[in-house]
């Protein structure tokens, strides 16, 4: 197979440049017997691989013999040569079909030149006889036969005529076989069409079918000599011409349609089928690299370059073409299309597979169009509103981006809420989901407050906050009005010593969670309005400015255009009209009047504090459970519940958080003398203590600072404070009112407006 690879590869170079050169008219003889020697020599390999592989596969089947897979592989080149010998002269069939002619009149001169020769010498010759005269006769009548077209007839005279004209040494030796080679020469080139189409038939292949498969597989294997396949299938097709024979059926058809239906299966099951799949798997693979999935080690499994396949032409088989490329492009389309009606959120990333599927394998695929496929929605509106009580548990609050993290998942990343999924989510459900979404939350929380009561009148709650009440009021005057640290640290370990969960919560603990939820339920009325606000600004951004609407009726009648045209503009300003254009909002309600004791919240933030930096310390640990960066819901949910309580004043009246930084300040400082101390006595183990301490500290105080600044941005969001503007304008509308009230109103001023 080797040898034969090499020799016909160094042929078709050589048909390929013979027949590629123009004729020159001072060679054109040499030319012509080059042609032919290698028209010959082409049709000599053919001759001698059609009998290499009938002889080889004809013995392995009537011995019953098993066949290797080496062997089956070198068989199958051998019928790739074979079928690309015929090929070459099919594709260079004008340019040989001249040729032949040429070469045909130039072997005929060549003939007739030596039998003239012959002729000449048995006419010089004076001594008559029969059979001279017969010779002579029969050299006249081989002339006359090779003066014409080369048939087959023609040819068989010619042959007859010297096998009498031969006699009576007519022709020397070395005169003799030239002819005879020159004839054979005619022979060839006479049915050079013929001879090698009949010995590059296959048709034999469909006794031997079961080669085909391990063909294929050795195909997939290696790609890079992909381009073969035109050449096993064209030799698969030399069967149908035998099978249209068949006279042991009714109908050929059915013979046909079974071998069709036969190769198609094969050619599925053990090429275009893995093909897809590996396919589909690479670019899996390589669109996930950050989940670390891709094992495939280059230098273990091997480099397969499946790219090969796309470059292919279309494969000719029965009346239907085998496009390749067609066919992957359309099982990763059907495939992507399934898989993303089934996940919308997996849009991203079947377009990114889509994107390297063309720039890798030069694949031309379809988009999805789906409904939803172009909005990043994450998690849906309507799926958070019906287990908002599932949501409000299991994300987290950023309050500055407003976005929402997952608090923990099984999955090697976590989802996140933002604004644009939000808007995008209101721009596929219309913007009447949204005061839906507001009231349904808002029942939630009424649920929420009826479990926040409940802890507030719990008899060990209330008697210890009316106690730190009491004693707050006997103190604050002592304490410059800030409620003491150390009493909020012994409420905290009073109420753990109530008792704890079976996971090691206490009852403030579940509390401060308590009131993240409502927190949380909060910020997502927000980013409810946020959303809508940006889904409502993306959707007028092409409105023209409402306070310059332009009268398209006016510059039409100017123009003077037709009554159609005035028509037409006169509507277009009716749509482009201010009245149709109405912006919605939509405005946080608040809860009605709730019974709930007013207390207060204060020993609430200690808690928060060490359940934050308890978080933020497993963030550096490999076990991720309850690991957290954020958690704004708690701020968010303080500053809300103060509000609806109108408990602002009396928070900001015990300065807790100033007693906080004063308590923490004084420990640091202390810490800090007491490491001056030590660094002097050289105790490295007491300096290391000292420094943990100092550490600690720092990052409790930090931490009550960042809830100070959470809670004061919460409290701006439900506008807590009044601005001195509104201040200032309450106080102008009340002598407004009295004024109004006495009669007197000359010296009244229209009031500021104020921006909200």
């Amino acid at each position: 197979m080797q040898s034969y690879y090499v020799f016909v590869s160094s042929w078709m170079t050589k048909m390929e440049s013979i027949l590629s050169k123009e004729q020159r008219m001072d060679k054109f003889a040499e030319d012509l017997s080059n042609r032919c020697n290698i028209f010959i020599q082409g049709f000599l390999y053919a001759y001698s691989l059609s009998t290499i592989i009938k002889t080889t596969m004809n013995l392995y089947m009537s011995m019953q013999k098993p066949m290797t897979k080496t062997s089956v592989k070198a068989l199958c080149r051998l019928v790739e040569l074979l079928k690309a010998i015929e090929h070459m002269f099919y594709r260079r069939s004008m340019v040989v079909a001249d040729s032949v002619t040429h070469i045909t009149q130039h072997l005929q001169y060549q003939a007739l030149h030596s039998i003239s020769v012959a002729k000449k010498r048995v006419i010089s010759d004076k001594k008559y006889s029969e059979q001279r005269l017969d010779v002579l006769s029969a050299l006249v009548l081989a002339e006359n036969t090779l003066n014409g077209p080369s048939t087959k007839q023609r040819r068989l005279i010619v042959s007859l005529a010297l096998s009498v004209g031969t006699q009576m040494k007519t022709f020397k030796d070395e005169e003799l076989l030239p002819l005879q080679l020159v004839l054979k020469k005619l022979d060839l080139i006479s049915e050079l069409v013929e001879r090698v189409r009949a010995q590059c038939d296959c048709c034999f292949l469909y006794w031997h079918r079961a080669v085909f498969p391990i063909y294929l597989d050795d195909v997939y294997e290696n790609a890079v000599d992909s381009a073969r396949l035109h050449y096993m299938f064209s030799a698969l097709r030399d069967c149908v011409p035998a099978m249209m024979h068949a006279r042991h059926l009714e109908s050929y058809e059915v013979l046909l349609e079974c071998y069709d239906k036969e190769i198609v299966e094969v050619l599925n099951e053990h090429l275009l089928d893995k093909l897809c799949k590996e396919i589909e798997k690479d670019l899996r693979l390589s669109v996930h690299t950050h989940l670390k999935l891709d094992d495939r080690n280059p230098f273990r499994v091997g480099m397969k370059d499946l790219a090969h396949f796309f470059f292919l032409n279309p494969i000719r088989f029965f009346n239907r073409f085998i496009d390749i490329k067609a066919y992957v492009t359309h099982y990763l389309d059907k495939t992507f299309y399934n898989l993303t009606t089934v996940a919308l959120h997996d849009w991203a990333t079947y377009s990114e597979m889509r994107n390297l599927a063309t720039q890798r394998y030069g694949l031309s695929m379809t988009e999805a169009h789906l409904p939803s496929q172009t909005l990043e929605q994450g998690l849906d509106v309507l799926e958070i509103m019906r287990n908002i009580h599932v949501f409000v548990s299991r994300y987290l609050y950023n309050l500055n981006n407003q976005i929402f993290i997952e608090r923990t998942s099984n999955n090697k990343h976590l989802n996140t809420i933002n604004i644009r999924h939000i808007a995008n989510s209101i721009r596929t459900h219309g913007t009447g989901i949204m005061n839906t979404t507001v009231n349904f939350t808002y029942q939630f929380l009424r649920k929420k407050f009826y479990i926040f009561s409940q802890f507030m009148y719990d008899e060990h709650i209330k008697s210890r906050l009316i106690k730190d009440i009491r004693f707050f009021r006997e103190v604050k005057d002592q304490n410059d009005h800030k409620y003491p640290f150390e009493r909020a640290d012994k409420f905290n370990r009073g109420i753990r010593k109530l008792g704890m969960t079976p996971d090691g919560q206490s009852y403030l603990d579940q509390f401060r969670q308590l009131i993240s939820q409502i927190g949380n339920a909060m910020g997502y009325v927000r980013m409810i309005r946020s959303g809508g606000l940006h889904c409502c600004s993306s959707a007028i951004r092409f409105v023209p400015d409402l306070e310059d609407i332009v009268n398209f009726e006016e510059l039409v009648k100017e123009e003077g255009l037709s009554e159609e045209t005035q028509k037409a503009a006169r509507y277009l300003n009716i749509v482009n009209s201010k009245a149709n254009f109405k912006y919605f909002s939509s405005y946080l309600n608040q809860i009605g009047e709730s019974k709930i004791k007013k207390e207060e919240l204060k020993q609430q933030t200690l808690n928060f504090v060490e359940h934050s930096i308890s978080c933020k310390e497993k963030l550096n640990k490999k076990n991720k459970s309850g690991a957290a960066f954020t958690d704004d819901g708690f701020a968010m949910g303080v500053a809300y519940i103060l509000k609806l309580l109108d408990q602002y004043q009396e928070f900001d009246s015990l300065h807790w958080f100033q007693s906080v930084r004063e308590k923490y300040m004084k420990e640091i400082r202390a810490v800090a003398k007491q490491q001056n101390v030590q660094s002097t006595n050289q105790d490295e183990k007491l300096l290391q203590t000292m420094n943990l301490t100092h550490k600690r500290l720092e990052v409790c105080l930090q931490e009550f600072e960042l809830l100070y600044f959470s809670l004061s941005s919460a409290r701006i969001f439900f506008r807590a404070d009044k601005t001195a503007a509104e201040e200032n304008q309450e106080k102008r509308e009340k002598e407004e009112s009295v004024k109004t009230s006495n009669g007197d109103l000359s010296n009244s001023t229209p009031a500021d407006p104020v921006v909200k």
